[in-house]
């Protein structure tokens, strides 16, 4: 019997200019995904079942990725000449039956090597979607629609939401490269990303990267408030089967289904992972490059919700080096990567417009098991590089040929996610404190802890690892926030040598936690931070 874990969340070329994208493109598998017609014209209808099937079938060859199909003309294509190829938006899926929800695809090129396949769903019934060279707008590439081949293939989709069907395309979700894929609710700009699956990543072999090869659109009603997407994941570990439930509005859910079958054992494997940027923020202490920009981020912190109902905080960063971190999280009942800062003011950016980035929630379905919370920071220079990626990883290695299915919610939300039930931490700011030291000041607030005026008896709670000491600390009302603030010192348990002075030795970082109380009522989530001596 098969073992299942029931479980449960700038631009284009920025997001893909982080990691490597390989040369797979669609192998076409034996049959079809329909069953053998039951009797002569009426054949089985669809299901996820299907895939799920497929992904197993797949599993069981070796990996085979078709190369070539993609004319190297577009490959040669700059970032602009591809942007310019766009698609006609009358073409779009269900654009004359005003149904609900709009399709619109992407053209292969540039960095996108991989083709697509892409089916409708239609009252059971899987019939895939040609590519027309009709469909796109080639713009000042005149030469390019004559070096397209037939048949040929998409890059991705992009999907337009519910009530707008009738006037103007309004994007809620898209898929592109490799198992990549974006959304936004109300009033936002794309941001941060998710993947079908991170495998071995920050591993010194390097990564991999699985991909969609191949997807199934269920057709929607007029009265249809969600869209459901099927995908068929493949690499050269492993495969699986996908279903995305999609409902946009003020908070924008996809709820997933992932089934995956190993080819052979794979060291780290990353559940529901979230790729995003920061480059410097309001806890930078020394910047890599000058911007007139007070901050730049896509996310700001790490937030985790832990079986125990604990919610821990990790402000994001960008180290000199990269810096992995792992939160034991056995049973975990949230993660995600947040946007708490949504102040213009803030950023200056008229055209990133960052405070206007989503936050992604993921919501586990049922029990993960044993397994943490890993949070990778990757130096850059740059904001067009996603630097920032989080998953869970289980513990235990997912044995070779059983099927594995995890269930999740990703809900991106417009807002900072202050879910915390008393107190969440609204800024970290550090700086120089002298003698090796650093100052932290950490505002908390809430509506709670606005009513909480002096005289008061809150109380900072402060905890720091072998390597280090805390002096100097301080709680107090901020009366310009209607929070409170807490702030500390942090030095080296020991003064630095005369040579260790000229010739400084690389110290491991200590991490450092801290929330308020007040009697033995805990008033906000635990802050945590990594101090580097």
């Amino acid at each position: 019997m098969s073992h299942i874990i029931r479980s449960p969340k700038r631009a284009l070329r920025r997001i893909r200019l982080l990691l490597p994208v390989l040369v797979l493109l669609v192998q076409a598998l034996p049959g079809t995904l329909l069953a053998e017609p039951a009797s002569a014209g009426e054949p089985e209808g669809f299901s996820r079942q299907a895939v799920v099937d497929k992904a197993r079938l797949l599993s069981e060859a070796p990996f085979n990725p078709a190369q070539g199909e993609v004319p190297q003309a577009l490959l040669d294509l700059g970032f602009e000449a591809w942007h310019d190829i766009t698609f006609r938006p009358e073409k779009a899926l269900w654009k004359k039956e005003r149904l609900p929800f709009q399709v619109e695809f992407f053209h292969p090129g540039l960095l996108y090597d991989r083709l697509v396949a892409v089916n409708v769903v239609d009252k059971g019934v899987a019939e895939p979607v040609p590519f027309d060279r009709a469909m796109f707008d080639y713009g000042n590439n005149h030469t390019l629609p004559e070096q397209v081949p037939s048949p040929f293939g998409f890059a991705g989709f992009r999907i337009g939401g519910p009530g707008n069907a009738s006037k103007h395309f309004h994007e809620i979700a898209s898929f592109l490269g490799a198992s990549y894929f974006r959304a936004v609710a109300s009033n936002q700009v794309y941001g941060l990303s998710a993947r079908g699956l991170a495998v071995n990543t920050a591993l010194p072999d390097g990564e991999e990267f699985p991909y969609f090869k191949e997807f199934w659109i269920e057709k929607p009603t007029r009265k249809s408030t969600s869209l459901t997407v099927h995908a068929l994941l493949d690499s050269k570990s492993l495969t699986g089967a996908y279903t995305f439930v999609i409902q946009d509005g003020k908070t924008t859910t996809m709820d997933v289904t992932a089934t995956l079958f190993l080819r052979m054992p794979v060291t780290k494997i990353g559940i529901a992972p979230l790729t995003s940027m920061f480059l410097f923020g309001e806890n930078t202490d020394e910047r890599k490059v000058r911007d007139f920009r007070p901050e730049v981020h896509d996310s700001d912190g790490l937030l985790i919700k832990n079986d125990s109902g604990e919610w821990f905080w990790r402000p994001l960063d960008n180290p000199e080096n990269l810096d992995i971190n792992a939160f034991q999280a056995d049973n975990v009942r949230g993660f995600g990567l947040i946007q708490r800062d949504r102040e213009f003011n803030h950023y200056q950016d008229l055209e990133a417009a960052y405070e206007r980035r989503p936050t992604l929630w993921v919501e586990p379905v049922g029990d993960w098991g044993y397994g943490h919370v890993e949070l990778i920071n990757i130096p850059t220079d740059q904001d067009i590089h996603d630097n920032i990626v989080a998953f869970w990883c289980p513990r235990d290695a997912l044995p070779v040929g059983v099927p594995q299915t995890y269930e999740y919610k990703l809900l991106w939300y417009n807002g900072g996610f202050t879910h915390p039930p008393l107190g969440y931490v609204e800024s970290t700011r550090a700086g120089d404190a002298g003698d090796g030291g650093q100052r932290f000041v950490v505002d908390f607030r809430s509506k709670a802890l606005n009513l909480l005026l002096p005289p008061s008896k809150v109380e900072g709670v402060v905890t720091c690892g072998a390597g280090a000491v805390v002096s100097e600390q301080h709680v107090e009302k901020n009366e310009h926030t209607g929070g409170w603030r807490l702030s500390f010192v942090v030095r080296p348990d020991q003064a630095p040598s005369a040579l260790e002075k000229v010739l400084p030795k690389r110290k491991p970082p200590v991490d450092l936690r801290a929330f308020l109380k007040i009697n033995d009522t805990t008033l906000t989530e635990t802050w945590n931070y990594a101090y580097r001596p």
